[in-house]
C-alpha cells in the first residue's frame, strides 16, 4: 500500500521495481473512464482550472486522443502555468527542468500540484508533481526571476530557413511549415527545423507565451537526421531543460531547430533553439531521449508514445 507524504505525494516506494503502475488494476478514482481531450485550442490547453491555493487541474487538447498517451509537452506547459500562478507578477520564468516519469492517459484530467520551495529578493523556486490516478507522471522543477538589465552575448546557432520554402502543416492545435512532409510512407521526418505558431491567438501575458513555448520545445527529435547503423531517430524523453532567453509570441511564426549532441548506452542527448521571424532568441533546449534499438520503426514509434523504463 501506497504511503503518502505531508506534501501529498505517493509514496511508491513500496511497489516492487518494475511493477504496473497501480491505476491500471486498481483504480483510485470511481469516475468512469471518459475523454478530458476536449481542447481545441492552445489557450485553453494552457487555461489550467485552480482547484485549491496550490492544487490545479488541466485537461488535453483534442489530438491526445490520437495518441496512446499524453504529448509531454503539453504536460510540461501546464506544470510551468501551475508554477507561474503562485508567484508574484514581477516574475517571469526563466528555466525549467523537468522528468517524464509514467505515460500520461487522455481519459483522466491532470492534477498539478505546486510546492513553494523559495521566494527570494529577486528569484522565486517552486516544484511541480503532475498527477493522474495517485501517480506522479511529470515532475519538475522551474525558477522565476525578475527583470533585470545587463550585457548580452548570443552564440546560439541563428540560421532562419526562409518560411516561404516550407510544406504546409496542421497539428489540431498548431499550424506548422516543414521543409518536407512530416510524415512519409508511414515513417515521421523529424527535420531539423519547423517554422510554428498556435493556430488561435494566445493570451498576451509573457507567462502564457513562455508555457506556449515549452509546448512547442517538445516537439521533434534531435536526432531526426542522423544515419547511424544502429541507432534510433527518435524514443521516449527522459527528461527536458528550457531556458526562456527573450519574450517572445508563439501565436506569431516562431522556428524550432534542434540538432544532436551525443548518443549513447541507448540514450541520446540533443539541444535546440526557437527564434522569431526577426532572429530574436526565445528560449533554448535540451532533452534526453531512450533510444533502444527496435526490430522496425513501427516498434520505436510505439515506444516514443511510451515514457522509459
Amino acid at each position: 500500500m501506497h504511503g503518502r507524504h505531508g506534501n501529498g505525494r505517493v509514496d511508491s516506494s513500496a511497489e516492487p521495481a518494475g511493477s504496473a503502475p497501480s491505476w491500471q488494476d486498481h483504480p483510485v478514482s470511481n469516475e468512469p473512464p471518459h475523454s478530458y481531450a476536449i481542447a481545441e485550442e492552445l489557450g485553453t490547453v494552457l487555461d489550467i482550472e485552480r482547484l485549491d491555493r496550490d492544487l490545479f487541474r488541466g485537461i488535453h487538447g483534442t489530438n491526445a486522443e490520437l495518441r496512446a498517451s499524453l504529448f509531454g509537452g503539453q504536460i510540461a506547459a501546464q506544470a510551468l502555468m501551475a508554477a507561474g500562478r503562485t508567484i508574484e507578477p514581477d516574475r517571469h520564468p526563466h528555466s525549467l527542468h523537468g522528468y517524464f516519469l509514467r505515460p500520461g492517459r487522455p481519459d483522466r484530467a491532470v492534477l498539478l500540484a505546486v510546492d513553494r520551495d523559495r521566494d527570494g529578493h529577486s528569484f522565486s523556486s517552486r516544484h511541480v508533481a503532475a498527477i493522474q490516478e495517485g501517480e506522479v507522471i511529470f515532475s519538475m522543477l522551474a525558477s522565476f526571476h525578475v527583470d533585470e538589465p545587463g550585457a548580452e552575448y548570443d552564440a546560439v546557432p541563428d540560421e532562419l530557413t526562409d518560411l516561404d520554402d516550407m510544406v504546409e502543416g496542421r497539428n489540431f492545435l498548431l499550424d506548422i511549415r516543414a521543409p518536407q512532409p512530416l510524415i512519409q510512407d508511414g515513417v515521421p521526418t523529424f527535420p531539423t527545423a519547423l517554422w510554428l505558431r498556435s493556430a488561435h491567438r494566445l493570451p498576451d501575458d509573457r507567462l502564457s507565451q513562455a508555457a506556449a513555448l515549452t509546448y512547442i520545445s517538445d516537439l521533434g527529435s534531435g536526432f531526426g537526421q542522423v544515419h547511424v547503423e544502429g541507432l534510433p531517430i527518435g524514443g521516449p524523453s527522459i527528461d527536458h531543460a528550457v531556458w526562456f532567453q527573450a519574450p517572445i509570441r508563439v501565436d506569431e511564426w516562431v522556428q524550432l531547430r534542434v540538432w544532436p549532441i551525443k548518443a549513447g548506452g541507448s540514450r541520446g542527448v540533443y539541444q535546440g533553439a526557437i527564434r522569431d521571424r526577426d532572429g530574436r532568441l526565445g528560449a533554448t533546449l535540451a532533452q534526453e531521449m531512450l533510444l533502444r534499438e527496435k526490430g522496425n520503426f513501427v516498434q520505436q514509434a510505439q515506444a516514443m508514445r511510451r515514457p522509459p523504463s
